[in-house]
């Protein structure tokens, strides 16, 4: 299944929703797992953005309607991008000729 990093800050909507219901993380995971993705692991950040999610996803279809869905609350910006393992990879450009 692929996988996909997420990268999200939050706006004033969202900042204070956290303050006030820390637990609401929790609830979203729940609510991107309805839509067909997996959350893998989620770390909060300090700098740019605010929390780094690592997620599996059936397809980028799926992965595009979970990032749609939570921007259009208004509450955070997304950033994602396709994750491949690094060993895949190597197979990927093994034998690469410039």
């Amino acid at each position: 299944m692929p996988t996909f990093v997420m990268l999200s800050t939050l706006g004033p909507d969202g900042m204070a929703t956290l303050s006030s219901n820390p637990d609401r993380i929790k609830a979203v995971n729940e609510e991107v797992e309805a839509m067909g993705a997996r959350v893998i692991s989620q770390y909060a950040l300090l700098g740019e953005y605010d929390f780094l999610t690592v997620l599996e996803a059936p397809d980028e279809g799926t992965m595009a309607k979970v990032a749609v869905a939570l921007g259009a609350r208004g509450t955070l910006k997304t950033r994602t991008l396709t994750a491949m393992p690094v060993d895949e990879f190597i197979e990927s450009v093994r034998g690469l000729e410039l």
